[in-house]
């Protein structure tokens, strides 16, 4: 698996989330798709960026787009973050980093000093049909979903 290009199809993909559902790509066909990875729940920059895809969710759906977010935290920790902050949306558990090696945003970190492989804050929006239609890396959380939800509106 390649990671997904520019104006390419995304490779087909299925994932546990949060409500014990599971997440496949093909079954979002006809609707468009924020997939949004970030490095640990609970966080501040994690919370914040949840809560602002939170907060804007309803224009999401009036635009037929789903939002997914996604760390390597594990299913009962994702139930407690989406409770505790209300998220109206699901979050996918990548434990083994199926997800994060398909869209390649494990990258080597430097927190305190000390490097270690962790995931590269991302955002890739897919449309209707499947295939990748922008990408944001390295993303900083202030004004991100706004820009996400213009590139949404811009589709």
């Amino acid at each position: 698996m390649t990671s997904p290009v520019i104006d390419q199809p995304v490779s087909d993909f299925s994932a546990p989330a949060t409500s014990e559902k599971t997440v496949t790509l093909r079954e979002l066909k006809g609707r468009n798709v924020v997939i949004y990875f970030y490095p640990k729940d609970s966080t501040p920059g994690c919370t914040t960026e949840g809560q602002d895809f939170r907060d804007l969710y309803e224009e999401f759906q009036s635009l037929d787009t789903e939002i997914f977010g996604v760390s390597r935290d594990g299913l009962r920790s994702h139930e407690n973050f989406k409770a505790k902050q209300s998220f109206p949306f699901e979050l996918i558990s990548d434990k083994d980093e199926t997800l994060c090696q398909l869209f390649d945003v494990i990258k080597l970190k430097k927190m305190y000093g000390k490097e270690h492989l962790g995931i590269e804050r991302s955002t890739f929006l897919i449309d209707k049909e499947g295939v990748l239609r922008k990408e944001w890396r390295k993303v900083k959380v202030k004004g991100h979903v706004a820009e996400v939800l213009e590139a949404v509106k811009a589709l």
